[in-house]
C-alpha cells in the first residue's frame, strides 16, 4: 500500500510539472505576440520567426548539451562537468525505494528547464528587433541557449558557488530575466539605434503596430507565469505544499497587477496621459520583480514589490532612451532593472537572504552574461555582421530578410 502511495504522489507530481513546463511554454506565444505588436508593421514576419526558431534551437541545444552543463553529475562549483544528451528515467523500484525522495520524472524536470531557456531568448529577441541579421540572431541563440545560460544557471540552481553563497532565486529574476536583459543590452550597445529613434536631441516615438495584439500577448504572459512561479514550487502532493503552490499563485497574480497600476498612475503622473506600452511592460515587470521570492511574502506586499517594480519600468525606459540605448519593446527594463529590484526585495520577506549575498549574485550574473555576450555578439560583428543595411532597414525586416510582409492587404 505504502509503495502504491508513493507511486501515486510520484505521479501527480509529475503530471503538476509537466502542466506547469507546458504553461510556461505559452509563454513563448506571450512573448511573439507581445513583441509582434510593439515593433513597427514592417518587422512582424521576422520577429514571429525569430521567435519560433529560437525555441526549437533552445529545445534542442539544451537537450544535446545545455541542460547536462546546468544539471551535472560533477563539477567544482564554478566549471560543470561536460556531457551529451539526456539520460533515462526513473525506474519504478528505485521510486519507491527512495521512499518519496525522488517524486517526479527526470524527465519532466528536463521540459520544465528547457522552456525556461527559451524564455530568456525570446527576452532577447525584443531588444534587437528591427535592425539586427536574423542569421546572426540564430546563431546567437546557439551559443546562448548551450553555454552561456547553462552556466551561470548551474552557479545557483545546479548547486554551484552560488547557492553555496547564499544567493537566493525561487524562480529565476536573476538567473533567467537579468541574465537575458544583460545579454539583450550587449546586443543593443553593439547595434546601435533603430534610424530615426534619435534625431536632434530627441527622442521620435517609433509605435507599435498592433496594441491589441501586445495586450494579448502580455495576459498570455501573465497566465503563463503562474507556471513559472508555481512550478518552481516543484512538488503539489501534499498539504503543504498545494497550500504553498496556492501562495505562490495568488502573490504571482497580485505583483502583476501592482506593476499595471505603478506603471499606469506613475505614467499618468509622467505624461499626463495613461500609457497602455508603458501598462504592459508594467505587468512584465511586477512579474520579474516577484520571480525571485514569491513565496515569502503576504499577498499585499506582493502587490507593493510588484507596484514599484511598475515604477522602476517607467523610469528605465525614459532612462535608456535619454542615454540613446534602443530597445523597442522595453526588455531590458521590464527584465533587467525589475530584475535587480526582485532580487532585492527577496530580503523584505526571505529571513534567510541576505542584501550582501543578493548583490553578489546580481554582479555576478549580469558580468557574466554581459562579457560573454558581448564577447561573442562581436566575433558575429567582425565575421559576419549583425546589423541589416540601412536600404533593408527602410525596405524593413520582413521584406529583406524573409521575403514576406504581415499585412500585404493594408499596403498602399
Amino acid at each position: 500500500m505504502e509503495g502504491q502511495v508513493i507511486e501515486l504522489a510520484y505521479a501527480l507530481d509529475t503530471f503538476y510539472f509537466l502542466v506547469m513546463g507546458a504553461f510556461v511554454m505559452w509563454m513563448a506565444a506571450g512573448f511573439s505576440m507581445l513583441e509582434a505588436g510593439m515593433v513597427s508593421s514592417k518587422s512582424v514576419v521576422e520577429i514571429l520567426t525569430k521567435n519560433i526558431a529560437l525555441y526549437s534551437i533552445a529545445s534542442i541545444m539544451y537537450m544535446v548539451v545545455g541542460y547536462n552543463l546546468m544539471y551535472p553529475a560533477d563539477g567544482n562549483g564554478v566549471v560543470p562537468a561536460l556531457s551529451f544528451f539526456l539520460g533515462g528515467d526513473n525506474e519504478a523500484a528505485d521510486v519507491i525505494a527512495s521512499g518519496g525522495d525522488v517524486y517526479y520524472s527526470a524527465l519532466s524536470d528536463f521540459f520544465f528547464q528547457v522552456v525556461f531557456v527559451a524564455t530568456a531568448m525570446s527576452i532577447v529577441s525584443g531588444a534587437v528587433a528591427e535592425r539586427m541579421k536574423l542569421s546572426s540572431f540564430l546563431l546567437f541563440a546557439v551559443v546562448m541557449t548551450s553555454l552561456i545560460y547553462p552556466i551561470q544557471g548551474y552557479w545557483k540552481w545546479g548547486g554551484g558557488f552560488l547557492d553555496a553563497a547564499g544567493y537566493s532565486d525561487f524562480a529565476g529574476s536573476g538567473v533567467v530575466h537579468l541574465f537575458a536583459a544583460a545579454a539583450a543590452l550587449a546586443g543593443v550597445l553593439l547595434l546601435g539605434a533603430r534610424k530615426g529613434k534619435y534625431e536632434d536631441g530627441k527622442v521620435n516615438a517609433i509605435p507599435g503596430s498592433n496594441m491589441p495584439l501586445a495586450t494579448l500577448g502580455t495576459f498570455i504572459l501573465w497566465l503563463g507565469w503562474f507556471g513559472f512561479n508555481g512550478g518552481s514550487e516543484l512538488m503539489v502532493s501534499n498539504v503543504g505544499e498545494a497550500n504553498a503552490v496556492s501562495l505562490v499563485f495568488v502573490n504571482t497574480n497580485a505583483a502583476a497587477a501592482g506593476g499595471v497600476l505603478g506603471a499606469l498612475i506613475f505614467s499618468k503622473v509622467l505624461f499626463g496621459k495613461f500609457d497602455l506600452s508603458m501598462s504592459l511592460n508594467g505587468a512584465i515587470g511586477g512579474l520579474v520583480s516577484i520571480t525571485a521570492e514569491p513565496l515569502a511574502p503576504t499577498p499585499e506586499l506582493a502587490a507593493i514589490i510588484g507596484a514599484i517594480g511598475g515604477v522602476l519600468v517607467v523610469l528605465s525606459i525614459i532612462f535608456l532612451d535619454k542615454s540613446k540605448i534602443d530597445d523597442p519593446v522595453g526588455a531590458i527594463s521590464a527584465h533587467g532593472t525589475c530584475g535587480i529590484w526582485g532580487l532585492i526585495a527577496v530580503t523584505l520577506s526571505n529571513g534567510d537572504a541576505t542584501l550582501g549575498a543578493q548583490l553578489y549574485g546580481t554582479i555576478v550574473i549580469f558580468a557574466w552574461t554581459f562579457i560573454m555576450a558581448l564577447i561573442f555578439w562581436g566575433i558575429l560583428k567582425m565575421v559576419m555582421g549583425i546589423r541589416i543595411s540601412e536600404e533593408a532597414e527602410a525596405m524593413g525586416v520582413d521584406v529583406a530578410e524573409c521575403g514576406m510582409e504581415a499585412y500585404p492587404e493594408f499596403k498602399k
